[in-house]
């Protein structure tokens, strides 16, 4: 036997085992394909049901709207109707919208015809009358021949009581058919109810059974209603057809006994596959037989062997082993090459995959501390208004109460609640970043030296405070008294976690960040700023700790000991200032938190002269009150005119300014910041002191999205901060009509 003939043979044995594997391969890849098609087949259902879950949502939305609008709380049957009617056509995905009385009758209708229906006998109003959120049931209509989804609302007062309960119905044969065109008609969409009754049924031959008939004693609803996790079922029907179904798993769905099912004949579903499967093995067999007439001749056991490496390397980067490595020697010419680009690809894809998986953590951490910022401002703005009204009337009442002791002490401990909730909203406004500052230019240093005391107190013996103040910081635009209290929240965090002792100390010096400085989200803002540090020795965090140590209401401390709003207040203060917050913890080896404060660009033309003792007393000038909450101005009206003021009130910036145009005399305009109308309180000041130059402004605001400026044409405007007490209402117009100092 010939070299080349040994050689031949060599090649065809060294062949036969990669062919078959590679065969292998195919018909894996084949499985892999029919399974990526079953796994689409679910995914598509899922996805429906994550649809429906999110229109439902939606609904849930709306009702809640609907359930806040003025023009839906009226017994005009016809304005009720009418406006339903309006709503209906934004949207068209529901076939109606109605109103329905606690006991049962329907009161106001989108599609206005007045006709009259006792729905006590309905399960989803049975559920309503009960419930606190929306309530699901669908339905088939034996008479119009539509599948709706109803979804109901209970309209509660404020004590509680049911007002009335908000219906939409809807549409789920239109829903089925916009996904059924987003399948490419390659998959039916089916949707049945608890009881077997199809809602909606594909328009294939496949399927027989009618929208309204039943299929409760087939496979087909066993399987959809099985509570098992089985997530695919194969069923032949009379005809030999055999189809492949999944079946949505959502809850939300499954809880309102509503399936969803699609379906894909099992024949098309393999087709695809099996022509691949096929084509591949032709290819293979055609590329078998020329590289047999190649390879013979080049093949030797070195470059066999250096060749199953390349392979072994490649199989492992193929199953995801990004740190497998083709170890020394390498061959010279091209094979070596080969196997140091791919360890240097594979070093290179590894770097990237810890990159990634970096970002996403740092982009979950940064959404989900704003999602919470933006949740928090939103409350602590509601709060505010009834913290006004409520801290206004217990003054009233602890004054008209002044001979009961224990009324007297009652009405004072209402006002001490109300202060109480006041501090926990200002906590809130800070995270939130939409608490009104008022920043200064100031030395941050000069300040901590300042407050070195009122920071030393709380410590005790037991903990030795160092103070390192760098001579000649930068000036930074920042609220004294926020970083007053942003200052001492960061001491009595580090004296909780040092119960035995040890040391604190508070740093302050200049510093520049540059990209690879990342504040607590992993953000870079490179830029020079003036940082404020506040090391301990204490216990130190986990990293599990440390990442949520800046949302609000975390707390590590026992029940009763901790509100959590500490450092969520030092966080949204530093942000909103326009800074950066660091912080680094170990277990065991203390923690230091960082804050910078942006450097000022250029350095103040003059100081700010000191504030001027304000002396409120009664007044007899003429205020224009715009307030759009109700309790807010009838309490701020009542407090003007109890101290002597003459009082013009109006709910919105319109309304106002046709006061404005009308004669008369008016000294000072106070209004809210933030109104509905389009027009918030900036811009009513500046048309205001258009129309009445050197009208007095004083503005009042909740909460602010972003800092209030004067606008162009009103001099020296001031802002009350709700809530407030009678005295600062009266000290701040004083000084606003006085123009004393702020």
């Amino acid at each position: 036997m010939n070299l080349r003939t040994r050689l031949l043979i060599l090649v065809i044995a060294a062949m036969l085992v990669p062919a078959i594997l590679v065969g292998l391969r195919f018909v894996q890849n084949r499985s892999s394909e029919i399974n990526a098609a079953l796994a689409d087949l679910a995914a598509s259902a899922n996805n429906i049901a994550n649809d429906l879950d999110e229109k439902i949502q939606g609904t849930a939305q709306l009702h809640y709207g609907l359930a806040r609008a003025r023009d839906l709380d009226t017994r005009d049957k016809a304005a009720c109707s009418a406006f339903l009617s309006d709503v209906r056509e934004e949207y068209p995905q529901f076939t109606g919208i109605l109103t329905i009385d606690p006991d049962g009758s329907l009161f106001c209708d989108s599609l206005r015809t007045n006709r009259t229906l006792d729905l006590r006998d309905r399960a989803y109003f049975k559920q309503a009358l009960v419930s606190r959120g929306v309530v699901l049931e669908p339905v088939f209509g034996r008479l119009t021949g539509i599948s709706v989804l109803q979804i109901a609302y209970p309209v509660r007062s404020e004590a509680g009581a049911l007002k009335s309960i908000l219906l939409a119905s809807f549409n789920l044969r239109k829903f089925a058919e916009d996904h059924h065109k987003r399948l490419l008609a390659e998959k039916e969409v089916v949707l049945i109810d608890r009881k077997g009754t199809v809602l909606v049924a594909p328009s294939g031959a496949g399927w027989t059974e009618p929208v309204g008939a039943s299929i409760a004693g087939s496979e087909l609803f066993r399987f959809a209603a099985a509570p098992d996790q089985q997530t695919f079922q194969e069923l032949t029907d009379r005809e030999g057809r055999t189809q492949v179904w999944a079946v949505a798993r959502s809850p939300s769905t499954r809880d309102a006994g509503l399936y969803i099912m699609v379906g894909r004949s099992k024949d098309g579903l393999v087709a695809t596959a099996n022509r691949r499967l096929y084509e591949d093995l032709a290819i293979l067999a055609v590329a078998s037989l020329l590289l047999l007439a190649a390879v013979w001749i080049l093949a030797t056991v070195s470059v066999g062997r250096q060749i199953g490496r390349l392979a072994t390397m490649a199989k492992k980067l193929g199953l995801g082993d990004l740190s497998a490595r083709i170890p020394s020697p390498h061959p010279r010419g091209e094979l070596g090459g080969l196997m140091t680009l791919l360890n240097d690809t594979a070093e290179s894809l590894q770097q990237q995959r810890t990159a990634i998986a970096d970002l996403n953590q740092k982009l979950s951490q940064s959404q989900k501390m704003e999602a919470m910022g933006q949740l928090t401002g939103g409350v602590a703005h509601d709060f505010n208004n009834l913290l006004t009204v409520i801290l206004g009337n217990s003054e009233h009442l602890a004054d008209r109460l002044a001979g009961n002791k224990d009324l007297h002490r009652i009405a004072s401990d209402i006002a001490t609640a109300a202060e109480r909730g006041s501090d926990l909203t200002r906590s809130l406004l800070a995270f939130a970043r939409k608490q009104p500052l008022q920043p200064r230019d100031i030395d941050i240093a000069g300040k901590i030296h300042e407050m070195e005391q009122l920071l030393r107190r709380p410590l005790g013996e037991h903990i030795e405070c160092t103070f390192v103040l760098e001579p000649d910081v930068w000036l930074s635009s920042v609220d004294p008294g926020q970083l007053a209290t942003a200052l001492l929240n960061l001491v009595l965090n580090a004296r909780d976690v040092m119960p035995l002792g040890g040391k604190l100390t508070i740093e302050v010096r200049n510093a520049s960040l540059g990209e690879s400085d990342l504040d607590v989200n992993g953000e870079p803002r490179p830029g020079d700023y003036v940082m404020v540090a506040v090391t301990d020795t204490g216990s130190g965090m986990t990293a599990e700790v440390a990442t949520r140590a800046f949302e609000p209401f975390f707390t590590t401390k026992e029940v009763g000991k901790g509100t959590g709003l500490g450092l969520s207040m030092v966080y949204g203060f530093v942000r909103q200032s326009g800074g950066v917050v660091q912080m680094q913890s170990e277990p065991g080896q203390g923690s230091v938190v960082r804050l910078f404060f942006p450097r000022l660009a250029t350095a103040p033309n003059e100081h700010p002269s000191p504030a001027e003792r304000i002396v409120a007393r009664d007044g007899s000038e003429t205020i224009l009150v715009v307030e759009d909450d109700d309790m807010v101005r009838a309490y701020v009206e009542s407090e003007l005119k109890t101290l002597g003021y003459r009082v013009i009130t109006a709910s919105n910036g319109r309304e106002a300014l046709e006061l404005l145009r009308r004669p008369g005399d008016i000294d000072l305009l106070f209004t809210d910041v933030v109104m509905p109308g389009g027009m918030f309180g900036p811009e009513l000041a500046r048309q205001a002191t258009g129309l009445r130059p050197g009208l007095k402004v004083l503005f009042t605001s909740g909460y602010s999205q972003h800092p209030v400026k004067t606008p162009d044409g009103v001099d020296d405007a001031r802002i009350l901060t709700k809530p407030f007490r009678r005295q600062d209402l009266a000290a701040m117009l004083r000084a606003t009509l006085s123009g004393t100092g702020r």
